[in-house]
């Protein structure tokens, strides 16, 4: 197996307090939770990759790009040589941010200063360094492996070279390791994968369907559905596979997800022939299941927890795709939100990578879930699909 090394650039980012009273500020409030307006921002002095870059990195997390007059906060810069750029806050009339960068690339320099620009307008961790894990089929068919790429498509690299199925990539948190699914045994097994050194061992190798792993929020324990007992169901057991428990016992089961505390898993069942999918949580230790509101939205799957713990995305499977949100407390109905399937949370969550039909090929896209803004992955060529934010 070929190794696979990633270099991370390590740089703190700086919080900026802004503690001035706005009299004349333009006015962001919106009618409800989802479609609220960006924050409107003037861009200027840049060009070429940082200004892609930068544009990318802020559209997708709730800024709009105006015209001076029209901008809250004016965003000025260069990209000669080196990324240089400050934020001025029009209506307080007082800069809230100036960096300048040196020793990386200029489009790592641009995610740096666009991660930078969230933390002082927004108070939140930019996503600009994080990392997405995927399958891809670089020709647009066959079967795929599994890649790792920036968070925006940029620079994809081969995690596996099975030339083989391959589905279902999900991160441990907090480190460079994957679970995947991959039939290069001849069966759908799943596999534990390190980054940092190439190395992977299979976790769960049942005869039938072994997929659909999910790493706990500490990264001890793994939920996976399994056929092993019959049919497709949710167990839980340690990271490595071993000490396993079944916690459902429907007729199909699929996707499960960890709430951020560790408490729950989400997941996708059917309890019986004909029957639509639902979304239910189970605790995980295993108990009573308790199904999650989606009311007016049918056959929902592919569930995907926020890790703040306030919202689930899923899969609506109507004829089309649509990505859809629901509060994990029940608490609203749910809401569509765009076209698209295999919904993942960023850190940030408010941020999610989902995949959609162009043509004959899935290409990856980045979503605003606020504002609805989303921007496609150009940079991953091929046919992608199944994204899973790093945590």
């Amino acid at each position: 197996m070929k190794k696979i090394f990633f270099n991370f650039l390590i740089i703190g980012l700086v919080a900026v307090a802004l503690t001035s009273a706005r009299a004349q500020e333009i006015d962001i409030t919106h009618t409800g939770i989802f479609g609220q307006k960006p924050i409107p921002v003037a861009l200027s002095g840049f060009t070429g990759e940082a200004r892609q870059v930068l544009e990318f990195d802020l559209y997708v997390q709730g800024f709009s790009f105006v015209a001076p007059d029209a901008a809250q906060y004016l965003i000025n810069g260069s990209d000669a040589g080196n990324v240089a750029g400050s934020v001025t806050d029009k209506f307080a009339k007082k800069m809230i941010l100036s960096r300048s960068y040196n020793g990386a690339s200029l489009r790592r320099q641009a995610h740096l200063f666009a991660d930078e620009i969230v933390q002082a307008i927004q108070n939140k961790k930019g996503i600009g360094q994080t990392k997405i894990a995927f399958k891809s089929q670089p020709g647009g068919i066959g079967a795929g492996e599994i890649y790792v790429a920036d968070f925006d498509g940029n620079a994809a690299q081969a995690v596996t070279t099975d030339r083989a199925i391959v589905a279902k990539p999900a991160w441990v948190p907090g480190r460079l390791a994957l679970f995947y699914t991959s039939y290069a045994r001849g069966n759908p097994d799943i596999f534990y994968h390190s980054l940092s050194n190439g190395q992977r061992k299979p976790v769960a190798g049942y005869s039938g369907l072994n997929t659909g792993a999910s790493a706990s929020p500490d990264g001890s324990k793994i939920a996976l559905v399994l056929s092993k007992s019959g049919s497709a169901n949710i167990w839980v057991g340690n990271a490595d596979g071993s000490n396993l428990k079944r916690l459902t016992t429907g007729i199909e089961d699929s996707s499960p997800c960890w709430s951020p505390d560790g408490q729950w898993i989400c997941f996708g069942m059917k309890t019986k022939d004909g029957e639509r999918r639902r979304l239910a949580k189970v605790s995980a230790g295993g108990g009573e299941i308790r199904l999650i509101n989606t009311a007016g939205v049918s056959n929902p799957t592919e569930p995907d927890w926020s890790p703040d713990g306030k919202w689930i995305a899923f899969t609506r499977q109507a004829g089309d795709f649509d990505i859809c949100v629901v509060p994990a407390d029940g608490s609203l109905p749910p809401t569509v939100l765009v076209s698209g399937q295999n919904p993942s949370w960023a850190p940030n969550s408010r941020t999610l990578v989902f995949n959609h039909a162009v043509g004959y090929r899935q290409v990856l896209s980045v979503l605003d879930v606020f504002t609805k803004q989303y921007k496609d992955c150009v940079r991953a060529t091929g046919s992608n699909s199944q994204p899973a934010w790093a945590k």
